[in-house]
């Protein structure tokens, strides 16, 4: 479709809408794999091991225990406005445009980077097959295919995020009883014992200080289950489905994730090659099960990235659909962003923009990927927080479907707990201060294009909604 045929929303009389395919199981297919709960253990734990060693169960647990209040944050917000926006819409309909678009800008930039830092994920469990793989060239192809997978139906795309997610969870089952089943510690060592590497080799106790930092990781590994407001307006009874998509989501993303990790950590045969090892999974898998069943995993966690990177893909670009449809960027650049498949009904040139921008972020520095995305959620969380306490004061959700159980208990809690993470993110020079640097750099040049351009040319109109109204 050439660009020229293409029209920005306004000139359509009601905003593009798009096609209701989903029930609420295609949508928490699709939702856990984006999550893909087998890459956070196989790519994100081994960080957060690293880091606060076996105290790394109590940096899950507390992150499990943050995800459940904000479960219930984003089910009562999403049930209100399900809309392909996501959070940027929501905060936006809730605390104003300004922080709204503060918040487009935050999940823009993570969105975008967090699909290069997962494909990057395949090269390094592709590499037990065949060895010497270029990673950003593997991660770029990763990008590449997911973003064709993603141009299809939805119904199709639930359906292959249901077949990977199988393979991904068979081998969640097989790590979990690898560990459960030659047990090396009791479990209270886990709670109060845990140790971490110590220079020179040996272990030392790990500090809260150290739990509390690699929180914000395992936050990180957990997020995910709130993407079902993504897909709000190709689902059906969405008000209902999106909330109950959203507890589902994150129940099973923390079974998922945490009992093979605190498998790991209990069933290891040596604790100081495993918090030693550069490739932590690989040799407590190896030590466990041999090089065959590591060569057999590997092959699925692989695939598991793959599921990930067409899962991410899909959300990615309904936001950046979304963002073209309330005129964020021109007339002419949000007329292409808006256009659908005429035969799939999908956002496919957002689709592509999306794949295209990711697969050239497979070649910027992991470091540099880390730091970026590093905070910024936690910055989105705060603002869901913020958002749903002002929606119960204001109105703005009093039509939602689902309402949490004992307000305000759960974004108050959230709160503090961020609020914790932040203070611990803050004392750490080598990643901690720069991520949150990068976060304000963001916040600041995102308000700065509200202020300077979309105010200046007549602001900001949120839309959405099927058949161009709220979706609630």
């Amino acid at each position: 479709m050439a660009a020229s045929n293409l029209r920005p929303p306004a000139a359509a009389g009601r905003p593009p809408a798009l096609h209701r395919g989903l029930r609420t199981l295609g949508a928490l297919l699709i939702v856990l794999s984006a999550v893909t709960p087998a890459s956070s253990v196989f790519i994100i734990a081994p960080g957060v091991i690293g880091q606060a060693g076996t105290g790394a169960f109590w940096s899950f647990a507390a992150a499990g225990a943050v995800g459940v209040l904000m479960a219930f944050v984003y089910a009562e917000l999403s049930s209100a406005y399900p809309l392909t926006g996501g959070e940027y819409a929501i905060v936006g309909r809730t605390l104003g445009r300004l922080p709204g678009f503060v918040v487009l800008g935050l999940i823009l930039i993570t969105q975008l980077l967090i699909l290069a830092v997962i494909a990057l994920g395949a090269g390094t469990y592709l590499g037990v097959l065949v060895h010497g793989l270029d990673g950003p060239v593997v991660a770029a192809l990763a990008v590449a295919v997911a973003t064709v997978v993603a141009i299809f139906d939805i119904k199709v795309n639930a359906l292959v995020t249901g077949v990977f997610l199988a393979i991904e969870m068979g081998a969640l089952l097989v790590l979990s009883g690898l560990g459960l089943l030659h047990v090396e510690r009791p479990f209270t060592d886990l709670l109060a014992h845990p140790v971490a590497a110590a220079d020179g080799g040996g272990l030392a106790a790990t500090s809260a200080g150290l739990i509390a930092a690699a929180t914000a990781v395992a936050i990180f590994a957990y997020n995910g289950y709130g993407s079902a407001v993504y897909f709000g307006e190709e689902t059906h009874d969405a008000p209902r489905a999106v909330a109950r998509t959203i507890l589902w989501a994150l129940g099973i993303t923390v079974a998922a994730e945490l009992i093979p990790i605190t498998a790991v950590l209990l069933g290891a045969p040596d604790l100081k090659e495993l918090l030693g090892s550069d490739a932590m999974m690989e040799y407590f898998i190896t030590a466990r099960g041999g090089h065959a069943l590591n060569t057999v995993i590997s092959l699925a966690i692989a695939l598991a990235i793959l599921n990930a990177v067409i899962a991410i893909m899909l959300l990615t670009a309904r936001l950046i659909f979304s963002s073209g449809r309330d005129g964020t960027w021109t007339p002419r650049i949000d007329g292409a962003l808006t256009a659908l498949h005429p035969r799939f009904g999908t956002p496919w040139i957002a689709t592509v923009v999306t794949g295209a921008l990711s697969a050239a972020a497979c070649f910027l520095n992991e470091k540099f990927l880390l730091v970026v995305t590093g905070t910024s959620l936690v910055a989105v969380y705060a603002a869901l927080c913020l958002a749903v306490i002002a929606g119960r004061r204001n109105g703005t959700t009093a039509h939602a479907k689902y309402r949490m159980p004992l307000f305000p208990v759960a974004p108050v809690a959230a709160l503090a707990a961020l609020a914790y993470v932040i203070y611990q993110n803050a004392k750490d020079p080598e990643v901690g201060r720069p991520s949150l640097l990068v976060t304000v750099v963001v916040m600041a040049v995102s308000a700065g294009y509200f202020a300077l351009v979309l105010r200046r040319r007549g602001g900001w109109e949120l839309k959405g909604g099927q058949d161009g109204e709220e979706a609630g």
